[in-house]
């Protein structure tokens, strides 16, 4: 079976990396994102799937979504999670959930940028109104 890419055109439900734009998100320092899966790339509804490339020493400033679940999946590097007042140091193949309505922080430690998936529920979509900031930067990690 051939996996050649150029003669076929790619299914609407399968999303490559390079043929997604990267932003720069809200509330993050450091920190390039790509849309893989949500509303604009499949369709989806009800989830939402990021690939977030992050620099040592930067990433999420203390926020909160409201309503909204969140999942990252460290696929290399290392960080430090915290929610609420608990931390954690995380390394590839670690995954943090971020309750709703939750403060929470994400901060890359490793020399070289961290790859993270980031999951949704219900998709976030980079909305103002759907975040909640203004709470205490955590001590450095």
């Amino acid at each position: 079976m051939s996996l050649d890419t150029r003669t076929k055109p790619t299914p609407a439900w399968l999303v490559r990396e390079a043929d997604v734009p990267g932003y720069h998100p809200a509330n993050h320092t450091g920190t390039l994102n790509r849309r893989l899966i949500g509303p604009d790339t499949v369709g989806s509804r009800h989830v939402e799937v990021l690939l977030g490339v992050i620099e040592k020493g930067q990433g999420a400033l203390p926020h909160a979504h409201p309503g909204i679940e969140q999942v990252c999946y460290l696929l290399s590097g290392t960080a430090r999670a915290q929610v609420a007042d608990e931390w954690a140091d995380m390394a590839a193949g670690d995954c943090c959930y971020f309750p709703p309505d939750v403060p929470h922080v994400f901060t890359v430690t490793s020399d070289q940028p961290a790859r993270l998936l980031v999951i949704y529920s219900p998709p976030y979509e980079e909305s103002p109104d759907r975040v909640i900031r203004g709470f205490p930067t955590p001590p450095a990690a």
